[in-house]
């Protein structure tokens, strides 16, 4: 069985010998509420492979590229915040796409017409049959 990426199992030292960063930074991390490791049952802090994604993020933005504590809070918010409205949009056009295939043919067509102009993509699937022409 493949381990989860956010299955908590790396201790704070692990995690700064991986990432060449002072344990106190990620402690200061964690109190300036941009990183939220899990906790054991002895509240041991326990980091998973996503954590150090958000860490390396965390370090690019204050080290790399200069961007203070609150801007990096403000940065990771609104990833997290546009990376839940791409997975409900994915969910409202799997649930339309369902939809299509029990709605009448004709209005299929003309909303598989529209999908296929839209800009999105590389969101949007459609399969198309064998009976449909080809449009440029």
């Amino acid at each position: 069985m493949k381990p989860e990426r956010d299955e908590p199992k790396y201790l704070i030292s692990a995690i700064a010998k991986i990432l060449d960063i002072h344990p106190q930074t990620l402690r200061n991390y964690e109190r300036s509420g941009l990183i939220k490791p899990s906790r054991s049952d002895g509240n041991t802090r326990l980091y998973s492979e996503d954590d150090i994604d958000d860490i390396r993020r965390v370090i690019t933005l204050t080290r790399e590229l200069g961007v203070n504590i609150a801007g990096t809070e403000i940065i990771l918010r609104l990833k997290r915040e546009i990376e839940s409205m791409q997975a409900e949009f994915k969910t409202l056009i799997r649930y339309i796409q369902e939809e299509l295939c029990r709605s009448d043919e004709e209005l299929r067509n003309r909303f598989e017409s529209i999908l296929i102009k839209s800009p999105y993509k590389t969101v949007i699937h459609i399969e198309k049959r064998s009976d449909d022409k080809e449009t440029s």
